[in-house]
Parts: C-alpha cells; sequence; structure tokens
C-alpha cells in the first residue's frame, strides 16, 4: 500500500515539471523573436570585373616657335671692275685722275701729258741702271741751269756747291709731297696691265716691273748725302765734282747729289713710304 502511494504521488510532479519546461521553452521562444533579425539568404549577384578605363594620354600641341629670320646682311656688291683704257689712250684717263691725286694741282703743269705710262716705264727702268734718259723723262726739265760758285781762298780759284742750284728743284719735291701715297699705289696697280705692255714693249715679256720700280726707289734711299760742302771743277763747259770718287758714280747719282741736301731727305722719305705700301700690296 505504502509502494503505491509513494508511486502516484511522484508521478504529478514529474508532469508538472515537464509541463514546466515546456512552458519556458515556448516562451523563450515567442520572447526572443523580436530580438533576433531573420537571416535573409540575398543572392550574390557578381559585379562583372570592370577595368579601368585607361586615362586619355594628354598630347600637349607643340609650341611651334616662329622661325627666328636671320638678319640678312647684304654685302655691298663689288664695285665693277674698271674698264683700263688702251695703252695708246691711257694719256686721257690719267689726265682726268691726276687733279684728285693732289692738292697742289698748279704743279701738274710739271707732269709731261704726253705718253705718260711709257715716259715713266723708261725713265724709271733706265733710272735703276743709273742711266738718266732725259728724253723719256715724265716731268719737264728745270729751266734755270746749274751754277757754282766761284770763292777765292789764297789766291786759287775754288768752285764751291751753290746751294741756291737746288732750289730749281724745290717745285719738283714739293709736288712729290703733296701727291697721296695710298692713292698712287692704287692707281700703279690699278694700271699695272697698261705698265707690263709698255716693259714688254722694252723686251722685257718675263720680268715684272715692280721689281724694277722697287729697284729705282732703292737706289734713292741708299744714296748717302755727304756732310761736306762738295767742290766743282770746271774743266769745260760743264761743270764735274773735284773729288774723283763722286765724279765716278753713275749719272742717276750725280744727279741726286745735284737735288741738294734738303729735297734729297724730303724725297727719301716719301719715297720710303711709297715702297712700304707697294710691297705690302704686292704680297
Amino acid at each position: 500500500m505504502e509502494n503505491s502511494q509513494s508511486t502516484s504521488s511522484s508521478v504529478p510532479w514529474g508532469v508538472i515539471v515537464g509541463i514546466m519546461i515546456v512552458i519556458i521553452a515556448i516562451l523563450w521562444f515567442v520572447l526572443s523573436e523580436d530580438e533576433v533579425e531573420p537571416i535573409i539568404h540575398t543572392p550574390v549577384v557578381e559585379e562583372p570585373i570592370v577595368e579601368p578605363t585607361p586615362e586619355p594620354e594628354i598630347i600637349e600641341p607643340e609650341v611651334v616657335e616662329p622661325a627666328i629670320e636671320e638678319e640678312v646682311i647684304e654685302k655691298p656688291a663689288p664695285e665693277p671692275a674698271s674698264l683700263l683704257p688702251t695703252l695708246d689712250e691711257s694719256d686721257a684717263w690719267l689726265e682726268e685722275k691726276l687733279p684728285t691725286i693732289t692738292w697742289r694741282k698748279e704743279l701738274l703743269k710739271l707732269v709731261i701729258d704726253d705718253d705718260m705710262i711709257r715716259r715713266f716705264v723708261v725713265f724709271t727702268d733706265n733710272f735703276s741702271q743709273g742711266i738718266l734718259a732725259y728724253e723719256h723723262s715724265p716731268l719737264i726739265k728745270p729751266t734755270s741751269p746749274f751754277s757754282g760758285r766761284e770763292i777765292n781762298e789764297n789766291g786759287n780759284v775754288i768752285i764751291k756747291w751753290d746751294d741756291t742750284s737746288s732750289r730749281r728743284f724745290s717745285l719738283y719735291v714739293d709736288l712729290l709731297r703733296s701727291v697721296d701715297s695710298e692713292t698712287l699705289v692704287s692707281w700703279y696697280f690699278e694700271l699695272k696691265p697698261l705698265v707690263d705692255e709698255a716693259y714688254q714693249e722694252l723686251g722685257y715679256p718675263e720680268e715684272d716691273f715692280t721689281d724694277i720700280l722697287q729697284d729705282a726707289i732703292t737706289k734713292v734711299l741708299d744714296m748717302e748725302i755727304p756732310k761736306e760742302q762738295i767742290e766743282l771743277v770746271r774743266p769745260s763747259v760743264m761743270y764735274q765734282f773735284k773729288d774723283e770718287d763722286i765724279e765716278r758714280l753713275d749719272d742717276a747719282e750725280k744727279l741726286m747729289l745735284r737735288l741738294g741736301k734738303e729735297n734729297l731727305l724730303v724725297i727719301k722719305s716719301v719715297l720710303l713710304e711709297i715702297s712700304e705700301k707697294i710691297a705690302r700690296e704686292n704680297n
């Protein structure tokens, strides 16, 4: 009997516990429904892989600098070569040019205006050899004659050089000194074809007349000027130098002595300048 009571009393408690567990489970489920978000399975849409579009290459416009035109310096057109006259017609050419070469135009009357180039060539060629070709001189002869000065010394008559005789050459020296040497040398080379033609007529087809001209100038430059007054003798109509060494000089050298010391110094100075210009132009 006691066993049956104990069994009957224990059943309800087990039922009650089971019912309570079920109730608690239901309540937990209901209460937790609002707190838990439902899991929504959203289909995954794969986005296409878009490769980044490359940025367009920025091409900077080529900056074309305006062309700088080089300044063209126009060279002056060369002066046309002057047309030379023939040798036979060259006097008119020279007569037109001569007044422009000196400021002492009144002294041009000393120049012989006939066959001037041939006269210059023949006289210079002879002078370089110590010969005076008076008939071919490019200048007129002095009008006043040479004269000596007689001095009585201890009963002896001595003829001295008369310095006043040298004055007859003063105008010729003034003409030479007034000439523009630069222009003179320029004319020489401009007229060189005619000068060569005149020189070839003398029988020198191969030689250069410029060498002969320089020889003539050198002859003047090398001439020594006597330190003492020169004595003269007059065995006949013509005067001679008393010093035999001087008398043995060639005619060109004796002419330079008759020019006088002062005149010869001026001529040497002018001819030295001309010679240097000829040498420079001829190189």
